[in-house]
This record gives C-alpha cells, sequence and structure tokens, in this order.
C-alpha cells in the first residue's frame, strides 16, 4: 500500500520525530495535497516528492513539519499548473476524487461544495486560504511558503474568502436527515418517479455527471428542476439504471450520499447538497481512475 510506504519513508528520513508525532503529520500532509489537488494519489505523490527533498537538504532543519507541508504547496503549486490545462480538455464536468469520512487523512469541514469554489479561485489564492483559513497557519508561514509578503498573502487569503463564501451551507443538516434526503433520492431517481422527485428536488438544482469521458455521463451540467426530472427518467429507462447490484449509503467530502454497483457492474458514487429540506445539488462519479479506492464489502460476489 502506498501508505505503508509513505509511512517507512517518513520513519528513515525524519529520525528526530517520533511514532506519534509521525501519526500525526502524515495525515495532514495528505490532507493539504488533497485540498490543493483534489485527488488522493496526486497527493500522495506531492508528500513523496516533498520526502525526498528533505532527505536531500544538507542543512540541520529546525521544524519538518512546516518544511515538508511549504514543500507539499510548492509541489502542488506546480501540479495545479499542469492539472489546469488536463481541466481544459477533460470531457463533461470535472469533479475531485471522492473521499468518505471514514479516510483519516481529509477529515475537516471542507466540503465537495466548497471543494468546486475553490477550483475557481487562482493556485495562490487557493493556497493562501486552505493555508490560513482552514489548516490555521499564521501569515507569516504562509507568506514564507507562498514566497509573498504577509500583506499580500492576507489578501490573497481575503479574496478567496469572499469567493468561496456562498459555497458554505446556510445550516447544518443533520447526519440523519441527510441519509433519509439521500436515500429518498435514490429510491426515487431509480424508479423515475417524478412526483417524488418534485417533492425532494429545489427549483434551480443542478446536477454534475462526471464520467471523464470513460463512462457514460452528461458533458454539461443538468440546470433546473424539470430538466433534471427528464434526466433521471431518462435514466430510469436504461437498463444499466436499474436497482444497483449494491447500494451504500456514505458522507462524501462531507455530503450525504450513497455509493452504487450497477448492473453491469460500474461503480458510482453520488453525493447531494441540501438546503431548505431541498436538494439544490447532485454530485455524480463514474470515472472509473477517480473510483479505485472504493470498496464495499459483497460488492462483487
Amino acid at each position: 500500500m502506498r501508505w505503508d510506504f509513505v509511512g517507512f519513508t517518513l520513519r528513515m528520513v525524519l529520525p528526530q520525530l517520533d511514532s506519534t508525532q509521525v501519526a500525526l503529520l502524515r495525515p495532514r500532509l495528505v490532507r493539504l495535497g488533497y485540498r490543493m489537488l483534489g485527488s488522493v494519489a496526486e497527493a500522495e505523490d506531492a508528500v513523496q516528492e516533498a520526502l525526498l527533498r528533505y532527505q536531500r537538504v544538507d542543512a540541520e532543519v529546525d521544524n519538518p513539519e512546516a518544511f515538508l507541508s511549504r514543500t507539499v504547496t510548492r509541489v502542488c503549486l506546480d501540479a495545479l499548473k499542469s492539472a489546469r490545462r488536463k481541466r481544459e480538455t477533460y470531457v463533461g464536468p470535472w469533479l475531485p476524487e471522492p473521499i468518505f469520512d471514514a479516510h483519516e487523512t481529509v477529515s475537516d469541514d471542507v466540503t465537495l461544495t466548497l471543494m468546486l469554489a475553490l477550483e475557481r479561485l487562482s493556485p495562490l489564492e487557493r493556497a493562501a486560504f486552505l493555508l490560513h483559513d482552514v489548516f490555521g497557519v499564521g501569515l507569516d508561514e504562509v507568506a514564507s511558503t507562498l514566497e509573498r509578503e504577509p500583506a499580500a498573502c492576507r489578501k490573497l487569503a481575503t479574496r478567496a474568502r469572499e469567493h468561496v463564501r456562498e459555497a458554505r451551507p446556510r445550516y447544518e443538516v443533520s447526519a440523519e436527515r441527510g441519509a433519509e434526503l439521500a436515500h429518498a433520492f435514490y429510491v426515487a431517481s431509480r424508479a423515475g418517479d417524478l412526483s417524488a422527485l418534485r417533492q425532494l428536488l429545489a427549483e434551480d438544482v443542478i446536477v454534475y455527471s462526471d464520467g471523464g469521458g470513460k463512462r457514460s455521463a452528461a458533458t454539461k451540467p443538468v440546470l433546473g428542476s424539470s430538466r433534471v426530472e427528464r434526466f433521471y427518467l431518462g435514466l430510469a429507462r436504461k437498463a444499466d439504471y436499474q436497482p444497483a447490484r449494491c447500494y451504500e449509503p456514505a458522507q462524501i467530502d462531507g455530503l450525504p450520499g450513497f455509493i452504487t454497483i450497477g448492473p453491469d457492474g460500474a461503480t458510482q458514487t453520488t453525493a447531494i447538497a441540501i438546503e431548505d429540506d431541498k436538494i439544490v445539488a447532485i454530485y455524480m462519479v463514474r470515472n472509473p481512475d477517480k473510483l479505485q479506492r472504493v470498496q464495499l464489502p459483497g460488492a462483487y460476489s
């Protein structure tokens, strides 16, 4: 497993850290990388690159955690340049790799909705916001990481904060209510039950379907309750969208949802955003490259 290798590397190249410090450091670095890049695999690569760079440093490092956080951020900033070029040619809407609450490396208050808001920021704004607002890094350290003046980093974080403010939920939805709405949506969408869907969907609901050109998916977001209802009615009539072979409720990047294995064996994650007890956004990931880490007990038996 990649994690075992990264953990082994940490123990080898950071002998001054005890096992407790290592256990605390590793999840934070990958969390940072994932929130920057939207991919656990790419985040792990960024962490590994940071470890290799640390290993090559001749001088003694006073604060290994700060050094590694700075290095992971800089590696991610470089990676974002190529990532943005790739997304310009990506087939259909791009969604981050789905991550579940049980995944210890990314547990924080950044939801999938906020991740998409971060996509609209410049790389420096994104880094400043994540480091300062999400990970609690002081402005002087942010400035050192981004190689900018503290005042400039404050402006970056402020602009980013203004952009993402609207993405934060206006009120909290209990886990129980979220799970209830997610299951009701699953049943209604699979059955093509228009009456039930109308009770669940907000007027301005939007659907993002990420197939990456490798699985069937809508190539543009579907906006508005009437269009979304027709979209799911059409899916319900297709053989590969009949009741799933395997269904499991899940919290996906902080949002209620579910994982399914279709009759054709295809894995899909679906997350929903809720406001005023209505579903305002639906995020479907079907790209198999982003679902390799999804494992359901008995799904393939």
